[in-house]
C-alpha cells in the first residue's frame, strides 16, 4: 500500500532526493538488504522498469510473488487443497534465496562505497 501512496503523493518527483526511512540507513548511512524496494515498486508502477531494477532487482519480483500468492491462496480456499506447500517450506529454496540476497547486498554495498564519499554516506544518515 505504501508504494501506491508514494506514487499518488509524489507529484513533484521528490522520491529520489527524500531521506530514506530505513532505520539502518538512518543510523549508519549504509543501505540494508531491503533498501530500495519501495522506490523500485513505485517506479515499476510508473512503468519505468530500468529505474525499478536500479533501485532493487527484486522489486518487480515482489509484485509477481504477491499476485501469484493471491491466486494460489484463493484457489486453495475454494478447492480446500494445498498446492505449493512443498515449495513454500523448502529449505533448499530458502537457503538459495538467502545466499542470492546476501550476494546481491554485498555487491550493492561495494558499489555504494565506490560511488559515495564518506561525507555522502554521513549525509545520508541522521548524523549530518
Amino acid at each position: 500500500m505504501i508504494p501506491f501512496l508514494l506514487l499518488f503523493f509524489n507529484q513533484n518527483n521528490h522520491l529520489e532526493t527524500d531521506q530514506s526511512l530505513c532505520p539502518l540507513k538512518m543510523l549508519t548511512g549504509f543501505p540494508c538488504p531491503g533498501c530500495g524496494i519501495t522506490k523500485s515498486l513505485v517506479y515499476f508502477y510508473e512503468g519505468d522498469l530500468q529505474k525499478s531494477l536500479y533501485y532493487h532487482i527484486l522489486g518487480p519480483l515482489v509484485i509477481v510473488f504477491c499476485l501469484v500468492t493471491i491466486v494460489v491462496l484463493t484457489t486453495e480456499l475454494i478447492t480446500k487443497k494445498e498446492y505449493f506447500n512443498k515449495w513454500l517450506f523448502n529449505k533448499k529454496l530458502a537457503y538459495g534465496l538467502a545466499i542470492f540476497l546476501a550476494t546481491y547486498h554485498f555487491i550493492r554495498i561495494i558499489y555504494f562505497i565506490k560511488n559515495n564519499s564518506l561525507d555522502d554516506i554521513i549525509h545520508q544518515s541522521i548524523w549530518r
